[in-house]
């Protein structure tokens, strides 16, 4: 069992009235541009529940746009993210969805950048902390709270046993698993949380892997472009 750290306990430095409708909306946008691996050029996010009901009078859709621009929770930018966004070239739509979601405030996110596109599901669930419940349509989940690995691949037998033990000989520790997959033998993904970022030279490695067709790292303690 986990310790919650000092983030979970008296939350972060923010802009914003509050931590579940911009600190957690913020880092959710950030957690999503990382999956992308850069800055979107287009954006469709799709509102739910209480983000639907009062996003614009919370200011939640200007700390996603943040996110998206990698602003951290207390950027002085924030309040101006969509100008800025606008200057950037990102095209940005917001809707609102009367479906029912698991959490009050669940956003979906589509973003893309040329020919890369990606799809993530995820609520602010108060305190600033967040939990991502899908990724390209696979369900898994995850807090970014700790680094974490989103690697894509074949569902074959033997594969979580190649990317452990890969990351146990590298000294890499595993404080959280899940695993989601289109049917046996089809494609599916599993999101691994470390208790330290693994380094690009470990994720070419277990990229080498055989049926491994993408590894995505998320880690909202490195700063982008």
């Amino acid at each position: 069992m986990r310790f919650k750290d000092v983030f979970s306990i008296i939350g972060p430095s923010m802009i914003g009235p509050s931590s579940s409708h911009t600190a957690g909306a913020v880092r959710l946008g950030r957690v999503v541009r990382q999956l992308l691996g850069e800055q979107p050029t287009k954006a469709e996010i799709t509102l739910y529940g209480s983000f639907a009901d009062t996003y614009r009078g919370h200011g939640t859709d200007l700390a996603l746009i943040g996110g998206l621009l990698d602003f951290e929770t207390d950027d002085p930018r924030i309040p101006e993210a969509a100008e800025e966004a606008e200057a950037r070239g990102v095209e940005i739509a917001f809707l609102t969805s009367k479906d029912k979601a698991d959490h009050p405030n669940t956003v979906k996110f589509t973003i893309s950048s040329g020919t890369k596109e990606v799809s993530m599901i995820g609520a602010s669930i108060g305190g600033g902390n967040v939990e991502i419940v899908n990724v390209n349509q696979f369900d898994v989940k995850f807090t970014a709270v700790y680094p974490t690995l989103i690697i894509s691949h074949h569902d074959r037998p033997g594969m979580i046993a190649d990317i452990t033990t890969l990351l146990g000989r590298n000294q890499i520790n595993i404080g959280f698993m899940d695993l989601d997959r289109k049917g046996r033998d089809r494609e599916a993904m599993t999101v691994i949380e470390t208790d330290v970022s693994v380094p690009d030279a470990l994720i070419e490695e277990l990229s080498s892997l055989s049926m491994i067709f993408d590894i995505k790292r998320v880690d909202l303690a490195e700063r982008g472009e």
